[in-house]
């Protein structure tokens, strides 16, 4: 007589075949392996972040295209075979011509601690974790530049006008210098926008006075420093507006006249911001 397996002798000899192909599969062994490149991966990418990319590259050369990126480790000597740039020997000194340095010193200011940036700007506010872009200082091959010196600067200035004109990067290196100045005014109220306008991006131009030396810092925004006009009649409907370039921005009554004038348009003269949408530029 033939015994047929009941339901429960069926059951388990069906558990058992899984646990045996389960056994065959191995899967705890790649596991481990995943599991383990995991945390390695973690506790490197923590490493970067904690040492703050420094221990990293700390001893060596970054080469860019134009190989302008070095370490002041490589070089300790770097400022001493070269002579000062405002002595007797430095006159005939190329200070565009050089690198780029580690400098503990830096930087000058902290964003934190300056009411003069705008938000935009804020680097550290909005969210970057890291400060390794602050320690930069640029090196000329022939010479040493001094030390930034906020009040001697601000005596050269006395009774003068700086004027930055140009687009958002000119704008960041007048909020730059801004912080720089103030960093040795004691009395913050003593530097004002004449004015009374707040900084923000939405303004044509802003005068700070800082009122101890009589000087003005200024920015004006003119991305192209010659003026914009409007289509000509009858142009076609997508061109939004011209440059004539014979004439110069409508601010430039503002900012002819200053002591020292810095300007900045090269990231505006590109096809997306001239050609493209615009007519061929007036002569």
């Amino acid at each position: 007589m033939v015994k047929h397996p009941s339901s429960e002798d069926t059951d388990a000899f069906t558990d058992m075949e899984l646990v045996k192909k389960f056994k065959r599969l191995r899967l705890f062994e790649p596991s481990l392996f995943v599991l383990g490149v995991f945390l390695v991966s973690i506790c490197l990418v923590g490493c970067f972040c904690y040492l703050n990319y420094k221990s990293w590259v700390i001893g060596f050369r970054f080469r860019s295209q134009s190989d302008r990126i070095t370490w002041l480790n490589v070089d300790k000597t770097a400022e001493e075979k070269h002579d000062d740039f405002i002595g007797i020997k430095g006159d005939g000194c190329d200070v565009f011509d050089g690198d780029w340095v580690w400098d503990e010193h830096y930087p000058l200011y902290h964003s934190k601690d300056c009411r003069y940036l705008d938000m935009g700007f804020r680097c550290l506010e909005n969210g970057r974790p890291d400060q390794f872009y602050t320690k930069w200082r640029w090196q000329p091959k022939g010479c040493n530049l001094p030390r930034f010196n906020a009040t001697m600067m601000l005596e050269k200035l006395r009774n003068k006008r700086v004027a930055f004109v140009g687009d958002s990067i000119g704008r960041n290196q007048w909020e730059s210098l801004l912080c720089m100045l103030s960093s040795e005014i004691p009395d913050e109220n003593s530097i004002y926008e004449v004015n009374g306008s707040p900084i923000t991006k939405h303004k044509g131009f802003l005068v700070f006075l800082f009122k101890d030396y009589n000087c003005t810092v200024e920015y004006y925004r003119a991305p192209f420093l010659v003026l914009q006009s409007r289509p000509p009649v009858g142009s076609n409907q997508k061109v939004r507006t011209t440059l004539k370039l014979d004439q110069m921005d409508w601010s430039s009554m503002k900012w002819r006249y200053a002591d020292l004038l810095i300007l900045n348009t090269g990231h505006w003269w590109n096809y997306e911001k001239t050609i493209r949408g615009m007519l061929p530029s007036e002569e």
